[in-house]
């Protein structure tokens, strides 16, 4: 793939990131008060982020299968379109509600975030080695334009979901469904050439990704345990974010802004972290991104009824997941053979997206039974394993010698 070719495949990519994160960021900012809204209980609130993550845990495997097999353009759109799907059926389950039906939707919604994921890695098939970081971030960068407008269409959603007779917390999965149809076909007719280079047709069959298993050790083990819990910690605190503050009495206005200035922390500052990686090392990004997440979660878990003190807790919560996830996943890139790095991609996406269910059922659970203060305690546990692991990394050489 020539650079000309590169500078198309990132241009198609961060294109679709713009429109389906439109979609994505619509569908978080009222997940949760979607499911409280169903249920009847604050207990399950978390189960919205649950099934999101757990729906791109699950898609994760068939889609790396398929990038492998058949290259990153068919697998992106099946992932963008699979959320499309996801999307109606939130929508049905609002209307009739379905508890079971609208997480069968957050569950299918995820497969589009599984496409979101693996879009950071098609931009870093054909990229130069001392530029992965920010091939990387680039992509992931452009998902902020989308992702920040998307919770701000809350009021919009609501206005639209009267004019079709439909819940007003449903409203906002319209733009949804029609953000990740569009990202599926604008995948589909401009990614060409595909970024995976193409296997020869004589070549033996690719390996399924149990294949990746043995090559998990070293950076490759820190990268993915970096990125798996720094994701937990992120959606522990933002999965139980909106019904903490709806229960102190915040607008869905301000809700939804809070989640918008939280996304653009996840993916605004995306490409300096991207540089930082590459000038500064994978490993000195993740830990000061962990030294972030630990101060967030500080800022979030003593704001009491601030929405002011838990927006900025929000903002750095998205700042230090960037700074950890766009580090460990350019070190992952780099640590993996080639012959076996989409699955190891695959691999890591989803211990990530497992780790994040984990976060958002765990968030349910402590909110229920303590308080949000106590969740960013427990979230903010979850960094001691990454620092041990990188630092412990770090001062291996100077043992053996």
């Amino acid at each position: 793939m020539t650079w000309a070719h590169q500078r198309r495949a990132l241009g198609t990519l961060a294109l679709a990131q713009v429109v389906g994160g439109i979609g994505n960021g619509a569908g978080l900012a009222v997940g949760a008060l979607l499911v409280e809204d169903v249920s009847g209980s604050a207990g399950w609130a978390g189960l919205a982020v649950v099934a999101m993550t757990l729906g791109a845990a699950g898609f994760t495997v068939p889609l790396s299968n398929l990038a492998v097999h058949r290259g990153r353009r068919p697998a992106l759109t099946a992932g963008w379109l699979g959320g499309a799907l996801g999307a109606v059926a939130v929508i049905a389950g609002g209307e009739w509600r379905s508890l079971p039906l609208l997480l069968v939707g957050f569950l299918l919604f995820g497969a589009s975030t599984a496409a979101n994921l693996q879009s950071r890695f098609a931009a870093a098939d054909r990229a130069e080695p001392a530029q992965v970081g920010r091939s990387i971030s680039l992509v992931v960068w452009a998902t902020t334009i989308g992702s920040v407008a998307g919770p701000n269409l809350t009021g919009p959603g609501a206005a639209v979901a009267r004019a079709l007779g439909i819940p007003e917390l449903a409203g906002p999965q319209v733009f949804s469904a029609l953000a990740f149809t569009a990202a599926g076909i604008l995948t589909w007719v401009l990614l060409r050439p595909d970024p995976l280079p193409r296997r020869d047709a004589a070549a033996p069959p690719p390996p399924r990704i149990a294949a990746a298993l043995p090559h998990v050790r070293g950076a490759t083990a820190i990268a993915i345990t970096s990125v798996a819990l720094s994701h937990a910690v992120m959606v522990a605190v933002m999965a139980l974010t909106p019904v903490h503050m709806s229960g102190h009495g915040a607008e869905l206005s301000i809700i939804g802004l809070t989640i918008s200035l939280h996304i653009a922390g996840m993916f605004a500052l995306s490409p300096l972290f991207g540089w930082l990686s590459d000038r500064w090392g994978p490993e000195p990004t993740i830990l000061l991104g962990q030294s972030v997440l630990i101060l967030a979660c500080g800022i979030a878990g003593t704001a009491g009824s601030s929405n002011v003190q838990i927006t900025i807790g929000l903002i750095l919560l998205g700042v230090g997941w960037s700074m950890s996830v766009i580090a460990g996943a350019a070190l992952l890139t780099r640590s993996a053979a080639p012959e076996v790095r989409p699955l190891v991609q695959g691999f890591s996406d989803l211990t990530m997206n497992l780790a994040g269910a984990a976060g958002g059922l765990i968030a349910g659970l402590v909110v229920a039974v303590w308080s949000f203060g106590a969740l960013t305690a427990v979230a903010t546990l979850l960094t001691v394993p990454v620092v041990a692991t990188v630092v412990l990394a770090s001062r291996a050489p100077a043992r053996v010698d």
